[in-house]
């Protein structure tokens, strides 16, 4: 049994650290990142130590806490442009603390019928926000990645119901950009399809499906003996956060009898913002959308929406047999829909900071983010040195400084060593580009400007 005097002690050791921790990231006081080797940090941990031993102390884990959130990443601080992770706001870490002292694995209606509720309403809302309705149905999975497995399950189950029992035929086919998602590629490869089902569409210099050459994928696929079942489409895309043109995509495929699925992991929060929600204009035409929480819209990791314009098809996604889990009524039983059997009460991260927050303060946060990053686009293109492949749609920015011959990676490196700034980096039109993604509320314009004269002052250093 617990001990609820220790508990509340640690609980306010906890608390008390986290909120000093918080704060002084988002003022940017100490560097944004450390990178000590594994085995030096565990050493100054005490790991080996408190596994073998046990016996921690609340004086000893405030010490232990201490070290440990000096030495890892701020995702609060200004300095942070890195991956697409969200920093996330106060009220989704309090239901990570509800969770995980209450552990109510709720796909089973029964194991937790307060957080299914809420998971339930707030797959309602989505499904609104994307346009599918009362026809659709969703579940919240643990990330991206299991998602759009999910989603391909769905369009699997539909093309080819006899799949699950009678195995994949080896004519089938999936349409995707070679921007797409790395997942989209190891969905595949689970599904037992393989790497080589995949069919590269056309795009432009920047990763964006061409549209008006959609045709001549499909008959390629033809001609190669492979039948379509999906095709894949983002918004946005995770390298460059440029969004594809969805509503001819989803007439075309409509036309032709192909699933299709938006991963809008990172952009579908656009539809919060009335100044970007047209960056989705046709996302109701999809028969599947994925929409991350964990991104855009504050939430701890993870937490991802699987949203299906018909109901019954994500029903159909999976088939079980379990005698101790499935018998009798079970209406409001989520597991049906999910690779998870034991899933986190997913749910009330998101519903908590919209209670705190509202729509219009996500919408506001979302618009916020992106504006930003057009300032650092406007900022940067301005700057002598420095070159912009194209105008940001989102939060997620590219660029270069120096000639062809200056190594971005080394550049960023020099950032990330010293802990001053944390951002990453993608090939643009076969280019490696520094890729800065705004995400922290805390960055603004003085955090921007720092940023390209670091750039500078490095980058110059490499090119002499």
């Amino acid at each position: 049994m617990w001990d609820i005097e220790e508990f509340e002690r640690a609980a306010h050791t906890t608390v008390a650290a986290l909120a000093a921790y918080v704060d002084e990231s988002q003022h940017g006081l100490p560097p944004v990142t450390a990178q000590r080797p594994p085995a030096e940090l565990a050493r100054r941990l005490g790991i080996r130590r408190w596994i073998r031993e046990g016996g921690m102390t609340d004086e000893d884990y405030r010490r232990f806490l201490d070290v440990y959130l000096a030495e890892g990443t701020r995702l609060h601080h200004p300095s942070y442009l890195g991956h697409q992770s969200a920093a996330p706001d106060f009220p989704a870490a309090l239901a990570d603390f509800v969770h995980g002292a209450t552990n109510n694995p709720m796909a089973i209606y029964e194991m937790g019928a307060s957080a299914a509720t809420v998971e339930l309403e707030i797959l309602r809302w989505m499904l609104d926000k994307v346009g599918f309705g009362s026809a659709g149905g969703g579940v919240l999975t643990h990330g991206g990645s299991l998602a759009n497995l999910t989603a391909m399950l769905a369009a699997r189950a539909r093309a080819v119901p006899e799949a699950w029992t009678d195995g994949v035929p080896g004519d089938l086919a999936l349409l995707a950009p070679p921007s797409a998602h790395y997942s989209v590629t190891r969905a595949a490869a689970i599904l037992g399809l393989g790497e080589r089902a995949i069919i590269p569409l056309p795009v432009d210099r920047l990763g964006r499906i061409e549209v008006a050459r959609l045709p001549e994928a499909l008959e390629h696929a033809r001609r190669a003996g492979r039948r379509p079942f999906v095709l894949v489409a983002s918004a946005c895309s995770t390298g460059t956060g440029l969004y594809d043109d969805l509503r001819p995509i989803g007439e075309f495929c409509a036309e032709h009898g192909i699933w299709f699925h938006v991963d809008g992991a990172h952009g579908a929060s656009a539809l919060l913002s009335d100044a970007h929600r047209h960056l989705l204009d046709g996302i109701e035409t999809a028969d599947s959308v994925i929409w991350d929480a964990h991104k855009m819209m504050r939430v701890s990791s993870l937490a991802t929406a699987v949203l299906v314009r018909r109901e019954a098809d994500l029903d159909r996604a999976f088939q079980q047999e379990a005698s101790y889990l499935f018998y009798g009524e079970r209406s409001f039983d989520l597991i049906g829909r999910t690779v998870e059997c034991t899933k986190a009460q997913l749910g009330l991260k998101i519903f908590l900071n919209l209670a705190w927050r509202g729509e219009r303060g996500m919408g506001e946060y979302v618009a916020a983010r992106y504006a930003t990053a057009h300032r650092l686009w406007e900022l940067a293109r301005e700057r002598p040195g420095f070159t912009c492949p194209y105008e940001p749609q989102s939060n997620i920015v590219c660029f270069r400084y120096g000639s062809r011959e200056v190594d971005q990676a080394a550049l960023r490196k020099r950032l990330m060593d010293d802990g001053t700034f944390y951002l990453t980096s993608t090939e643009v039109d076969g280019v490696r580009h520094l890729r800065a993604t705004v995400i922290a509320p805390a960055t603004d314009d003085k955090a921007i400007e720092a940023l390209l004269d670091a750039i500078a002052e490095v980058g110059t250093r490499i090119a002499a």
